[in-house]
């Protein structure tokens, strides 16, 4: 057997793996191994291509070396409430990979005439440049480095119609002559990283969840586009994965959101959340002591964690507070929202961080419909996804959206520092509502005093 033939094996084999992993990521029993499985196919595909030969192995040596020192450094010291800027980054850099790539075969073998590789060269860079640029806007916002409300300016739906006909007439000028068309690959690629702003700007930070999964699409897609100019097919199998997987999950995330796909794709939405509703009412504080009265009565508790907890970092005396009401006879649950935090699932990979029972994690349409029977919903930072607005009031920007109903629970827990609205900045009528009691303060330091007290 030639030695081609065993990289093609090695390759088919690696895009079996990440099919397996990808598998055993939709299930949090098995997510850590298909993380470990998807971590070998990749392994082995890498080392398939470091044995293609005629690389320059100094430079993928030194590549190595300073990419794994950075990516080790950052691991180790980001912290849980920053894993979804990191996360705009990683697929900002993917988004940036893929365009040099394209960039570096134009270079390298400059085609003179129309073709396949052309056109995918194209489609590598203005995918890629677009992830980018747009990856760093997202950065900036969850990072709260740039304004977390929508950016909006006249005309500007207008604009990026016309940064897209540019980007398509670049591109066309650049296929049809790709040898002696240099400026227009530049205009090209200087356009797509416009466009790539133009359609991050205008979206809330409420929204970033869905934005969030949809560059991660891209940046699958720019990968898949750069295997093809590179003839690899790994990169083509592993980039597809990644863009359907980010499509299907962009897809999950606007119907959590109560968001058509055809937004998201075409920008601008979100806009419309930064109007407040103005409700007032009787605020009713309570203290950890009286809190802690109603939980060591309470037959049944739900959680439902936001962004707000993972801010305060009180995963785990969270899970310490659920162990001390189930040993106390409580049936304790976790009702997570698609959209809870600032990224997709991050509200799972903190209770999974603070070892809490997988069983004891439900989603919205296993508990509202047994909502009414709960004792107390714990209401721990989380904000708009716990907004009774969403389903009662036609004004607000949030209507239509599913949430989580602890307003009809019997009491209703909210640990928050102080009334203000949430990333979304719409104003919360559950703060209001007669069975709804604020506990004001840090998460972290709320709960704990609420430990002491049981332990006490």
């Amino acid at each position: 057997m030639n030695p081609r033939s065993v990289i093609e094996i090695a390759y088919i084999v690696a895009a079996v793996l990440f099919c397996i992993g990808i598998k055993m990521l939709s299930s949090p029993d098995t997510a850590r191994r298909g993380n470990l499985v998807s971590a070998v196919g990749m392994l082995l595909a890498v080392v398939a291509t470091l044995l293609a030969g005629g690389l320059h192995y100094q430079w993928i040596l030194a590549g190595i070396v300073i990419g794994s020192a950075v990516g080790a450094f950052a691991a180790r010291t980001v912290q849980m409430t920053a894993m979804p800027q990191m996360v705009a980054l990683f697929n900002g850099f993917g988004g940036l990979a893929s365009l040099l790539v394209g960039w570096s075969e134009y270079h390298a073998h400059r085609p003179e005439t129309f073709g396949f590789t052309v056109v995918a060269v194209a489609l590598t860079v203005i995918i890629g440049a677009v992830t980018f640029s747009g990856s760093l806007v997202a950065y900036g916002k969850l990072a709260e480095r740039l304004p977390g409300r929508p950016i909006i300016f006249k005309a500007q739906h207008l604009v990026s119609a016309a940064v897209l006909v540019l980007i398509i007439l670049a591109a066309g000028a650049f296929s049809l002559r790709p040898a002696a068309s240099y400026p227009a690959f530049l205009l090209m690629a200087a356009a797509a990283l416009i466009l790539g702003v133009l359609s991050t700007i205008p979206i809330g930070g409420a929204d970033m969840p869905v934005v969030i999964c949809l560059l991660n699409s891209y940046s699958g897609l720019a990968a898949c586009a750069a295997g093809f100019v590179i003839r690899n097919n790994v990169l083509i199998v592993s980039g597809s994965l990644v863009g359907a997987s980010g499509l299907i999950l962009t897809n999950i995330m606007c119907k959590a959101m109560n968001r058509s796909l055809t937004n998201v794709l075409f920008g601008g939405f979100g806009a419309a959340r930064t109007k407040k509703s103005g409700y007032q009412g009787d605020v009713r504080p309570i203290t950890p002591e009286d809190t802690y009265y109603l939980l060591e009565a309470a037959r049944s508790v739900v959680f439902v964690p936001g962004y707000g907890m993972a801010a305060a970092q009180a995963q785990h005396v969270v899970r310490e507070l659920g162990e001390l009401l189930a040993a106390n006879g409580t049936d304790v649950k976790y009702a997570i929202h698609p959209v809870a935090g600032r990224m997709p699932g991050h509200m799972n990979v903190l209770l999974a961080e603070a070892n809490v029972p997988y069983e004891q994690l439900v989603e919205p349409e296993d508990v509202n419909p047994i909502m009414d029977t709960i004792d107390v919903a714990i209401v721990i930072g989380a904000n708009d996804v716990v907004n009774p607005a969403a389903r009662d009031d036609e004004e607000s920007p949030l209507y239509g959206m599913p949430i989580i109903e602890v307003d009809r629970a019997r009491t209703c827990i909210v640990l928050k520092r102080s009334l203000n609205p949430g990333f979304s900045g719409v104003d919360n009528p559950l703060f209001f509502k007669e069975n709804t009691r604020m506990l004001f303060g840090d998460a972290k330091a709320s709960i704990s005093a609420l430990v002491a007290e049981f332990k006490d």
